[in-house]
């Protein structure tokens, strides 16, 4: 009895810690990336907290605090930034900019720690990629979350020792 592919999907997802690339499910279930694709959307459609990062797809981990924080830098200091929030336990939910054609730009990043850094900062550097915050002279917004909110406090204030933190000018 052949398996639905998208509960095989669902399970892979649930069971692993570490995100799965499309081309990897496409891979083992001998089907295009873009089909791949089709089923995570459909489970999204389900209500399933799929999310898509520069690693793979993953199931949504919950924490019990989150708060936005708005930070300003150049591109040089995107690693520094992250590293700064990553090293006190606090996971990088996603980059937000307010873009002046499109509006409010999200990207969905869940950086949790040093090796997620490094290989996002790889990955932006293979795809000769952009950061949004080039977009708007380096002012961009985190949603960062962790278990506890003294992590985060701590983690806001590393990044406002380092003159990222934005404040009023």
């Amino acid at each position: 009895m052949k398996i639905n592919r998208k509960i095989a999907i669902k399970n892979q997802l649930l069971e692993t810690k570490t995100p799965i690339k499309a081309g990897t499910f496409a891979k083992q279930f001998e089907v295009s990336r873009q089909t791949i694709v089709g089923d995570v959307a459909l489970l999204r459609a389900q209500g399933e907290p799929i999310i898509s990062t520069s690693r793979g797809y993953e199931y949504a981990k919950n924490h019990r605090f989150e708060e936005m924080i708005v930070c300003r830098h150049f591109p040089d200091q995107a690693e520094r930034e992250m590293e700064l929030i990553v090293k006190e336990q606090v996971t990088i939910k996603d980059v937000m900019i307010d873009h002046p054609l499109y509006g409010q730009l999200v990207g969905q990043i869940r950086v949790q720690n040093s090796n997620d850094v490094k290989q996002f900062m790889q990955h932006v550097r293979e795809a000769k990629g952009h950061l949004l915050s080039e977009l708007t002279d380096g002012i961009h917004s985190h949603t960062l979350a962790a278990d506890k909110m003294e992590n985060i406090e701590k983690a806001k204030e590393q990044l406002k020792k380092v003159g990222i933190l934005y404040k009023e000018g």
